[in-house]
């Protein structure tokens, strides 16, 4: 099992890079509860190997990579949902790698850049594996989003501000956030990521 770290956006650990090899590692190092994301995984190693360093841009087809962000309150026990103003649905901050194939930087970059929160971090390894189609939008065609997703946690007292984006942003109970979305990988994301806190944060205080 991977040991569970706690990175701010100024370790270099989060570096950008441009090298596949390290989505690749992020996807590979990947820990999640439901067995079946190994499957989608497997499916985001091929399109690699296929692709190579331009999977992680945005006009790669049939799809390219993401990353997304679950992000928690300081005490864990509510997460930041976003009124998504193109998709119309509550969602989790996140979006396209463009040519970063740091995915834990890129969710951690699109989650600070969606909330407007600083001091934000993220856990790593990631906790979820998605793949999931974006319908056509304008002079956009439908394509794969290939979403590696973390958990970021926020400071203490932290109070989040919208950009162009979202129409919205609400902080919710795992109960609330059941209730307001039939996506059932936000659901997932949100078991397996307060799960993964909970043991990162039992590790650090054995």
């Amino acid at each position: 099992m991977n040991s569970i770290e706690l990175l701010s956006a100024t370790d270099q650990k989060l570096a950008p890079s441009q090298d596949p090899a390290q989505s690749r590692l992020r996807i590979e190092q990947g820990t999640w509860i439901n067995p079946d994301r190994d499957h989608e995984r497997e499916q985001i190693l091929s399109l690699l190997t296929e692709h190579g360093a331009a999977l992680a841009d945005r006009t790669t087809m049939p799809g390219h990579l993401t990353g997304s962000a679950l992000v928690v309150n300081h005490s864990g026990t509510h997460v930041l949902l976003l009124f998504h103003s193109k998709l119309q649905r509550w969602l989790q901050p996140g979006g396209h790698a463009d040519g970063d194939h740091d995915l834990a930087a890129v969710a951690l970059r699109e989650a600070t850049e969606e909330t407007g929160i600083d001091g934000l971090a993220v856990l790593l390894p990631a906790v979820d594996v998605d793949i999931h189609r974006i319908p056509a939008l304008g002079d956009m065609d439908s394509h794969l989003h290939l979403d590696l997703r973390f958990v970021v946690v926020a400071p203490e007292g932290a109070i989040p501000h919208k950009n162009h984006e979202s129409e919205a942003l609400r902080w919710v109970t795992p109960q609330e956030l059941a209730d307001m979305t039939d996506e059932a990988g936000l659901v997932r994301l949100c078991t397996a990521g307060l799960v993964a806190l909970e043991q990162y944060r039992s590790t650090e205080q054995a």
